[in-house]
C-alpha cells in the first residue's frame, strides 16, 4: 500500500494521464456523454431554476470568461459552471452511475466545459479532463456511501471537479494537490437536499459543488495552499464525515483499468445512460409499466399496483409519504409510485408528465391510493450491478399482470445505440434550435477530438 495521501495520488494521477493513454473506447463514450449532456440542458433551458441561476451568474463578466448556455454572455468559469451544470442536471435526465454511493457524474462536463473554454483548451484536453473526472467520482462512489450518513452525493463532485479544472489549467502535482485541498475543506452537502418535499436545490447541488472544484482549482492556480491532509487528517474527510475510503488511492494508477483492456479513465464505460427523464432507480420501473400498459389498454381497468424494488430504491424514491402525493416537479420525478404510474395511464414518460397539472391532478392521487412499493431481497442482493424493479397490475377482473426488468434501456449492461442517443438529443434540442443547429451541435461533438477548442460548441447552443 502506497504510504503517499490520497490527494498526492489523484494529483500525481491527473497530471499524468494523457489523451494518447485513453483507448478509442473511452473517447467514444466521452464524446456521447457530450451529446447526452448537452440535449439535457438546452431541453431544461428555460426551467425556473435554470433562470434564476442563469440571471444571477449573467451579472458578473470576466476577459477570459466562459459561455454561458444559450447566451453569449462569457462568465467566470466558476459561476458559468454552476449555471450550466443547473441546465445538465434539473430535468435529471443526464447520465448515472450506480455504487456504494449514487452519481450524476456527467454533472462534471459543466465544470470541464468552463474551464477549457476559458483556458482555451483543445478538444482533446477536454475529453481527458472529462474521462479523469468520471474516473475520480465513480472510484470515491465505489470506496463508501456517504449517503447513509446524511452527506450528499456531490460532496464527492467537489475533487473531481477540482482534479479537472486543474489539469485543464495544467498546474503541477503541487498546485494540483492544492486545488483538491482547498475543495475539500469546504465540500460537504447535507444529503437533506434529497428528502421530504424536494426543492430546486435537489437540481442544482451539484452544480454548486462544481462552482466550488472550478473555484479551488482557480485559488490554486494563482498560488493559494490548502490544509493536508484532507482525506487522512485528524480532523480531515474521513474523520468528520464518518467513512473509510480504504485503499482507493490504490486504484489511482494508469495500469489500473476499471474495464479490463479498456485502458486507463475507463469507468465511465460502467455509467449508464437514462432513457427517461426521471430518477434513475425508477428506469426499469417505467420500461416495465409501458410493456404492461400494453396489455392493460383502459388505466380504468387497473384495480391495483404493487411494485417490489430492491432497498436503494425504496429509501430514496419509493418510501416517504410525499412521494404518494407530489407536490413539486422535484419530487414528482422522485417518486417511484407516481412515476411508475403515470407511465401506466399516459403511456409515455416525458416533460408533460412532470408538469404540476398532471402530477397534481386529484385523479392521479386517487390511483397513487391504490400503488404500493415492497422491498425485495432478490433484488437489493443484485443491486448495483442490476438496477431491478418488478411490476404487478391487478386488474378489476381479477387478473394480475407482472413484468420484470432487470437492466433498462441505456443501462451500461443494455446501452443506447449512438443513434438512440441522438434520437434523445433531438427531442431535447431540436424543438429550441432546431433541425439544422442541431445537427450542428452533434456533428461538433463527435468530432470533438478534432476541435482546437471548445468555444465553436458553446457558440452552437446560443437561444434565439
Amino acid at each position: 500500500m502506497s504510504t503517499k495521501t490520497l490527494a498526492h495520488q489523484l494529483a500525481e494521477y491527473a497530471t499524468s494521464l494523457n489523451f494518447e493513454d485513453l483507448s478509442q473506447d473511452v473517447v467514444h463514450e466521452v464524446k456521447r456523454r457530450v451529446i447526452d449532456s448537452f440535449g439535457c440542458a438546452i431541453g431544461a433551458w428555460n426551467e425556473e431554476p435554470c433562470t434564476i441561476a442563469r440571471t444571477v451568474a449573467s451579472d458578473f463578466s470576466a476577459k477570459d470568461g466562459s459561455t454561458i448556455i444559450g447566451t453569449t454572455h462569457k462568465a467566470p468559469p466558476d459561476w458559468a459552471a454552476f449555471a450550466n451544470g443547473c441546465c445538465i442536471r434539473y430535468f435529471d435526465y443526464n447520465d448515472t452511475y450506480l455504487s456504494k454511493e449514487p452519481a450524476h457524474p456527467s454533472d462534471n462536463l459543466a465544470a470541464v466545459f468552463a474551464v477549457a473554454e476559458s483556458v482555451g483548451a483543445t478538444g482533446e484536453e477536454a475529453i481527458t479532463a472529462a474521462a479523469i473526472a468520471y474516473e475520480v467520482q465513480c472510484r470515491l462512489c465505489d470506496a463508501a456511501s456517504i449517503r447513509a450518513r446524511g452527506w450528499d452525493h456531490p460532496t464527492y463532485g467537489v475533487f473531481s471537479t477540482a482534479l479537472a479544472s486543474a489539469k485543464l489549467m495544467k498546474l503541477d502535482p503541487e498546485r494540483t494537490r492544492h486545488a483538491i485541498n482547498i475543495a475539500g475543506v469546504n465540500c460537504a452537502a447535507f444529503r437533506q437536499a434529497r428528502v421530504g418535499e424536494l426543492s430546486h436545490w435537489k437540481g442544482v447541488a451539484f452544480a454548486n459543488a462544481a462552482r466550488h472544484g472550478v473555484y479551488a482549482a482557480l485559488l490554486a492556480r494563482a498560488g493559494m495552499t490548502g490544509p493536508a491532509p484532507i482525506f487522512e487528517g485528524q480532523m480531515g474527510f474521513e474523520k468528520e464525515l464518518g467513512v473509510s475510503l480504504g485503499d482507493v488511492a490504490s486504484v489511482f494508477d494508469k495500469k489500473k483499468e476499471a474495464m479490463p483492456g479498456k485502458g486507463p479513465a475507463s469507468m465511465i464505460l460502467k455509467t449508464s445512460i437514462k432513457y427517461w427523464p426521471s430518477e434513475y432507480h425508477s428506469q426499469s420501473a417505467i420500461e416495465a409499466a409501458l410493456f404492461l400498459r400494453k396489455d392493460i389498454g383502459d388505466p380504468a381497468r387497473v384495480k391495483s399496483v404493487r411494485i417490489e424494488s430492491h432497498d436503494a430504491s425504496v429509501d430514496i424514491i419509493g418510501s416517504e409519504p410525499e412521494k404518494w402525493k407530489p407536490e413539486t416537479r422535484e419530487t414528482a420525478d422522485h417518486s417511484l409510485p407516481y412515476i411508475t404510474s403515470i407511465a401506466l395511464i399516459d403511456g409515455e414518460v416525458t416533460d408533460k408528465q412532470f408538469q404540476p397539472e398532471r402530477f397534481m391532478d386529484p385523479k392521479i392521487w386517487k390511483f397513487l391510493e391504490n400503488v404500493t412499493v415492497q422491498r425485495n431481497a432478490e433484488l437489493s442482493a443484485i443491486y448495483a450491478q442490476a438496477v431491478a424493479n418488478i411490476v404487478h397490475v391487478t386488474l378489476a377482473d381479477g387478473r394480475e399482470l407482472t413484468k420484470r426488468v432487470d437492466y433498462p434501456l441505456g443501462n451500461a449492461m443494455n446501452p443506447l445505440s449512438d443513434k438512440q442517443l441522438e434520437g434523445k438529443f433531438n427531442a431535447l434540442v431540436v424543438p429550441a434550435l432546431g433541425e439544422t443547429r442541431a445537427k450542428k451541435v452533434v456533428d461538433f461533438a463527435w468530432k470533438l477530438d478534432e476541435a482546437k477548442t471548445v468555444a465553436e460548441l458553446m457558440a452552437s447552443l446560443v437561444m434565439k
